[in-house]
């Protein structure tokens, strides 16, 4: 393969993955519209201000979609690199010291709850979001969730104040997966970072540590609604699948990706997902960004942490700010699986 015949690879690549895991993503719809509803200043954040928007989706037949999006904007005249955080669900990226620290430095924090495109509840889901639309959808959570992402993408590049060729965007766990899915599959997202993802996210499925994450344990979580019923099939044959997670880290290059996990973090496969990354890292070096993958694995367990966020921002300030960060962002761990994958 060559950096030539990548794309006609990169297509194939979707078609494998995308049915067959995530049971495809939702209709893209007619239009996106766009509307302020509030405007305050962040007496934290001298200058800063918070604006709350209601972003619209319009379907035929005079069907739509609404959900909101916030975001806590630089004094300053702009366009800034955003960060967009999926996991409005759980609320802690609503925390000040977190929210000064992105905005302190020059970039626009932004939130949305992906719950809203479907609820995370696996009595009810269909009855929520995007299934109200499309009742007979064959698409899992994780892809209504993904597609949410990028409506708000969609949103964000009509706002001024934004950089539409600097979008991050995050998420932890379930919305790991989903950072994943839907930076792999919208080229204007300009950086993914997947936090603790495993399954469905950076985790491989045939390297798998002690404790991880498999297909069955997400018929005992009862939260095999995030897939597709053709994975579903797979219970009990996670290696048997005809693909693999680094077929997403590579749907990502050579736009930039960060994979951010814990050491302890058994379920999510730490060992995989930096396998899997390295794996990757040929396609990125093919397509002329070597440097545009990283991972950051730290102490500690399954949570999206301060640490998590700062190995992000630093990530973003090399590529969107120009500056020196002094982070080694591909740093050799796993010697066993390093000389298992020839990694250089």
């Amino acid at each position: 393969m060559t950096a030539e015949t990548w794309p006609e690879r990169r297509a194939e690549l979707e078609t494998i993955v995308l049915p067959h895991e995530y049971g495809g993503l939702p209709p893209r719809g007619m239009r996106t519209e766009v509307i302020c509803r509030s405007r305050s200043r962040v007496r934290e954040l001298p200058g800063a201000a918070y604006h709350v928007f209601e972003v619209r989706v319009v379907f035929a037949e005079d069907k739509d979609f609404r959900f909101t999006l916030s975001l806590w904007i630089p004094p300053g005249d702009g366009p800034f690199p955003v960060l967009l955080d999926g996991d409005g669900c759980w609320r802690y990226f609503h925390a000040a010291n977190l929210i000064h620290q992105i905005v302190s430095r020059g970039n626009i924090a932004a939130s949305i709850d992906r719950t809203e495109a479907a609820a995370d509840n696996a009595d009810h889901y269909r009855e929520t979001g995007l299934y109200r639309i499309f009742p007979m959808a064959t698409f899992g959570a994780l892809a209504a969730w993904a597609w949410m992402f990028h409506r708000a993408v969609d949103a964000l590049t009509a706002i001024p104040a934004v950089r539409a060729d600097a979008v991050a965007i995050t998420g932890h766990s379930r919305g790991g997966k989903t950072a994943l899915l839907a930076g792999a599959t919208d080229t204007r997202i300009a950086m993914t970072n997947p936090n603790g993802s495993g399954i469905g996210g950076a985790g491989l499925h045939r390297l798998k540590s002690t404790g991880s994450e498999t297909i069955a344990s997400f018929f005992r979580s009862r939260n095999i609604f995030w897939f597709a019923d053709t994975f579903r099939a797979f219970r009990g044959r996670d290696a048997e699948l005809p693909y693999d997670q680094h077929f997403l880290h590579a749907l990502v290059a050579p736009r930039h990706l960060l994979v951010t996990d814990a050491y302890e973090d058994a379920g999510a496969n730490p060992p995989g997902a930096y396998a899997a990354c390295q794996d990757a890292w040929r396609i990125f070096s093919l397509l002329g960004s070597p440097e545009a993958i990283g991972w950051v694995l730290r102490e500690g367990g399954h949570a999206h942490l301060p640490h998590d966020y700062e190995a992000l921002l630093d990530f973003m300030d090399r590529t969107f700010h120009g500056r020196e960060v002094q982070r080694n962002f591909q740093r050799l761990l796993y010697p066993g699986l390093t000389e298992l994958l020839q990694r250089p």
